[in-house]
């Protein structure tokens, strides 16, 4: 990241004109990392797929180990770093495409200047990132036809000064996004995208993001089933019980032809290491698909061989059918 896009964020006056000049002229978050290995050329038409938002990537070895019995064909990761002092500089899905044999496809979410939350603080060996990059990630077994990175907004929700300020303490570059590829199966191509709506709005919000990503599927695979997943954020900002029945994001999808069936049943928060709401009890990931059947699967604790909380999501796994399978 370039010193003189960090000192006028700092410096600067955040208004959200700044936001969009700053947004534009950074490369990084426009642009994926495709890399990583894969041992097979096409997905069969039937597969596992699994979506796990990773707070952070603390531990990208034994995630991928517990990953691996389930033997899935895509994994969509939200939340995970790429040069952030809490998890060691490291590129955590590298890490995780490695241990697990996959490609991968990574996108920049956040450029952040500080080092994370209190909570995160702790696990810091040193008082600066060297890249600063958090975000999301498609993990494949074959390789990409083609990938795209899909911002869904452009105003500077974490960004913000004052009292519309986000996080004041953490001033950070960019807004949520998805990333979005084409992969081949025995079926014929199939879209996937991981993806991770706003936490601190509300329904309309979610609303207008998820409309704004169906549109950008539409527009960069259409005609093609699709299979969505990932962090949306259901029932937050939404007191005094968080229900996610109340998002409009639900019935918005059913109308554009997709359904729900393949998202596990259950709440999908946990306490963690990190978490700022240990006791918060949440339903917030999902399956959203296309032309495409199949079985929710498990919900996969999020829990390490000795019991540490690997992150304060629970993964979601589904078994994927296309075609006749």
């Amino acid at each position: 990241m370039p010193d003189s896009i960090r000192d006028r964020i700092l410096t600067g006056t955040r208004t959200e004109a700044l936001h969009r000049a700053l947004l534009a002229e950074t490369e990084a978050m426009h642009a994926l990392e495709l890399s990583g290995t894969g041992t097979a050329e096409t997905l069969p038409a039937g597969f596992n797929i699994a979506a796990w938002n990773m707070e952070r990537c603390l531990f990208p070895e034994a995630s991928a180990a517990l990953l691996a019995p389930h033997y899935p064909g895509i994994v969509l990761l939200s939340e995970v770093d790429h040069g952030m002092s809490r998890t060691g500089q490291r590129n955590t899905t590298a890490e995780m495409a490695a241990g697990l044999g996959m490609h991968y496809a990574y996108g920049v979410e956040f450029f952040e200047l500080g080092l994370g939350g209190p909570t995160e603080r702790k696990f810091c060996k040193d008082d600066f990132n060297s890249l600063g990059f958090h975000g999301n990630a498609i993990l494949s077994t074959v390789p990409f036809e083609r990938a795209t990175l899909i911002r869904l907004d452009d105003h500077g929700h974490w960004f913000m000064p004052g009292e519309n300020a986000t996080d004041p303490e953490q001033p950070r570059l960019g807004g949520r996004m998805a990333v979005a590829a084409t992969v081949p199966t025995e079926a014929g191509p199939l879209c996937v995208v991981s993806t991770h709506l706003e936490s601190n709005a509300g329904v309309a919000h979610r609303g207008a993001q998820f409309d704004r990503l169906m549109d950008a599927v539409d527009a960069f695979a259409p005609d093609l089933p699709v299979v969505i997943g990932g962090d949306l954020n259901t029932g937050n900002h939404l007191p005094p019980d968080f229900d996610w029945q109340r998002e409009t994001l639900f019935d918005a999808a059913r109308a554009r032809g997709y359904h729900w069936d393949l998202t596990p049943e259950g709440v999908t928060t946990r306490a963690s290491l990190i978490t700022p709401h240990p006791s918060r009890r949440m339903k917030l990931d999902w399956f959203c698909a296309r032309d495409v059947t199949g079985q929710a699967g498990p919900l996969l604790a999020s829990l390490g061989p000795d019991g540490t909380p690997l992150s304060d999501h629970e993964c979601v796994v589904a078994e994927v059918r296309l075609g006749q399978v």
